[in-house]
């Protein structure tokens, strides 16, 4: 049941070029490497969407057990195990894209000193790119009753799960008080998958699709990596990118961000996009923002 979610979230198909928004650095990397570096969803800039679903489905077992559940434990048990595997379970890497590359709330967030760029993608390259990797492609969720109803039906989910599974303790601790966390594993990817794709409402003018991994069990034999973050070492896999019509990377379009140097820096841009045979089909273009210095 909890699969039929997960599925139908992950259905749309964007149809609008796709942006990414990145630095002159992050531009550099992904041409020399022709991929994209999708950080675990957990160390990603707005990850307080994690505590956010969390909060949802708290809430949701409040309401069920106010309301006089049969079976507060199984509840309890469910909203402990989201709680800790939340921060410490598998990993699931993700990476945003814009319907909009001309935002100024991401310009702000990614132009420091003039140094912003947006990357806009045919959605259909980005979906052959993402199939050839076993990743999916879903569309952010904002509107808080839509995302109610979605927990709501993730928790039905829970306990119909329960009810078709016997009760197993824990089988590093067969005395153990939580038999219901055996169940709860087998619904640890999707649900983390579901997560990814519930953002607060008030980033809802960033109109974000995700691109995201299948769930990693272990880290130690998958293709993980590690950047340097602001404060801590952050996981990430490469999403790559694929040949298009004799192009290394297939780009639509480029926006560059605002600076106070807009002829030189479009010039630069240019310069080096052409001098590694990336050429976007529809040209690069000025934000047309003015520059503010911090």
């Amino acid at each position: 049941m909890i699969k039929d979610i997960t599925q139908k979230l992950y259905a749309d198909i964007p149809r609008e070029i796709l942006y990414h928004y990145t630095t002159f650095s992050g531009l550099l990397g992904i041409v020399g490497s022709r991929a994209l570096w999708a950080s675990d969803i957990r160390y990603m800039n707005d990850s307080a969407e994690l505590k956010h679903t969390a909060d949802l489905i708290a809430k949701e077992i409040s309401r069920r057990i106010a309301a006089g559940h049969p079976n507060p434990n199984l509840l309890n048990q469910f909203l402990d195990w989201v709680s800790h595997r939340i921060t410490n379970g598998h990993l699931l890497f993700g990476a945003s894209f814009r319907s909009n590359g001309n935002l100024l709330s991401q310009w702000r967030g990614y132009s420091r000193l003039g140094k912003g760029v947006s990357l806009g993608f045919n959605p259909a390259y980005i979906l052959k790119c993402a199939h050839a990797q076993s990743f999916q492609i879903g569309k952010c969720i904002y509107d808080p009753d839509e995302q109610r109803r979605l927990i709501v039906r993730v928790v039905d989910a829970v306990e119909a799960l329960v009810e078709q599974r016997p009760k197993v303790p824990d089988s590093d601790n067969p005395c153990s008080s939580l038999p219901y966390h055996a169940a709860f594993q087998h619904i640890e990817g999707d649900l983390l998958r579901i997560a990814a794709v519930l953002k607060h409402p008030s980033f809802e003018e960033e109109a974000e699709w995700r691109i995201v991994s299948p769930a990693i069990t272990d880290y130690l034999n998958a293709p993980v990596l590690f950047r340097e973050g602001a404060s801590m070492l952050v996981p990430y896999v490469e999403f790559k990118f694929q040949p298009e019509n004799g192009r290394p990377i297939g780009l639509e379009h480029v926006f560059l961000g605002p600076t106070p140097n807009i002829n030189i820096s479009m010039n630069s841009l240019n310069m080096y996009l052409r001098k590694n045979k990336v050429t976007p089909a529809r040209g690069a273009d000025y934000c047309q923002i003015p520059f503010r210095q911090k």
